[in-house]
């Protein structure tokens, strides 16, 4: 379809554009999902970016190095040759006490992975988009969770976005929680679905973030600084090891209440309104619960099929939603809570353990209380295949079944 605009509109199609450019930025805005990520890493003020292209996260990172390019932003933007660099470089940015930001995915996120376990390790406030891709071989470029998966076990919090505005407002709060925790957040979007489609989405604009984000002063002794030496990373003999990684082990179970807290304060902050297709009975940043008291079946998800599942269930009396927010920490108390008032679940996620079942399914069932319940494992939409409405209506189908192996769904 091709769009003629004659000369005399002309005028006022540019004078248009100069109005939506001057708008507020706090007014909603039809954007690409990476350019709106992109406008709030800008807004939060980062001291230095540092990435390396792979689709589909490339988008986002174009967009910043184009606002540093343009004189739009003052971060030192720094050009890696891998992936493995980009991690290294913000890791030593960070150290040294600046606010730092990359993002990535797939293989990319698995060439990271020495410097994304260093990063936790050393406690530094990072905060990184992971783009969610299939991983290779064979190769694919489209969406599934199985990359970060990979590294579910490094000491990060990983959160999840089902759709723009959460993505945005994500990445917001990941940057208050890493610098009150001293513990380095990764905010998970789909490949594609949120990276690349349009959505209305509001920008929160400075204002609104120095509100709740104050800048990044870290106290003097916390990162290298000669004038007041410490040791990052250092050497630790079996006698020391165990206890750093209990450290950051319990730190990460305890973030759970702060995350619930930062959650319930940004979103007043910003007087965000329900965008769903169902209203959520419980929202605390950790899980998000729609439909009946006391479901026949619940139905558990992480990421951009929630509001496919939401769709699908609006007429279904007596199925629920518990859609997962933060998957590490693993909110397995608040989980329990939902469980116990239903008989049956089917945990419907995109990644796969090769030769278990799916991680998701393997850590509600090890954490599960009421082992009177039928869990059920549905794997779908691996490298991109489109999770319908249909197939989710086909899951509920047989959610009362008992079924001891993932089931694959096409």
């Amino acid at each position: 379809v091709a769009l003629y605009v004659l000369p005399s509109a002309q005028s006022r199609l540019l004078a248009w554009k100069k109005t939506i450019k001057l708008m507020s930025i706090n007014k909603s805005q039809l954007l690409e999902g990476s350019q709106a990520i992109a406008q709030t890493i800008k807004n939060l003020e980062p001291g230095v970016i540092s990435a390396y292209p792979i689709t589909p996260q490339t988008h986002i990172v174009e967009a910043l190095a184009k606002y540093k390019a343009e004189g739009q932003a003052n971060y030192e933007y720094v050009r890696a040759e891998s992936e493995f660099a980009a991690a290294s470089i913000i890791l030593g940015a960070s150290a040294t006490g600046s606010r730092v930001y990359s993002a990535t995915s797939s293989q990319g996120l698995l060439l990271m992975t020495e410097v994304v376990f260093n990063i936790a390790g050393m406690r530094l406030p990072i905060v990184m988009t992971c783009a969610n891709r299939a991983v290779s071989a064979p190769i694919n470029i489209f969406n599934d969770q199985s990359d970060v998966m990979a590294i579910r076990d490094a000491g990060w919090i990983l959160l999840f976005a089902s759709n723009h505005q959460e993505a945005v407002d994500l990445h917001v709060i990941a940057y208050k929680l890493a610098e009150k925790l001293n513990l380095p957040v990764m905010v998970n979007v789909e490949g594609f679905i949120i990276t690349h489609s349009y959505e209305n989405v509001i920008i929160p604009d400075q204002k609104l973030i120095k509100k709740y984000l104050p800048d990044y002063n870290p106290v003097l002794g916390s990162y290298l600084d000669p004038r007041s030496p410490i040791t990052l990373g250092a050497f630790f003999t079996p006698e020391y090891y165990q206890e750093t990684r209990q450290s950051l082990h319990q730190d990460l179970l305890a973030s759970q209440n702060i995350i619930k807290q930062e959650y319930s304060l940004y979103k007043k902050l910003s007087q965000r309104k329900e965008l769903s297709a169902l209203k959520a009975q419980i929202d605390n940043g950790l899980i998000e619960y729609y439909g009946p008291k006391n479901p026949e079946i619940i139905l558990t998800a992480m990421g951009s099929m929630t509001g496919t599942i939401q769709e699908a269930i609006q007429k279904e009396k007596s199925v629920g939603l518990l859609k997962i927010k933060s998957y590490r920490p693993f909110p397995k108390e608040e989980i329990n809570k939902i469980l116990a008032k239903t008989k049956n679940l089917a945990v419907i996620e995109k990644a796969i353990s090769l030769g278990e079942m799916g991680p998701l399914y393997s850590d509600i069932k090890a954490g599960l209380e009421n082992h009177r319940i039928n869990v059920t494992n549905h794997i779908v939409g691996l490298g991109g295949r489109d999770v319908t409405q249909k197939i989710i209506k086909d899951i509920i189908k047989t959610a009362k079944k008992k079924i001891g192996e993932a089931k694959f769904w096409a």
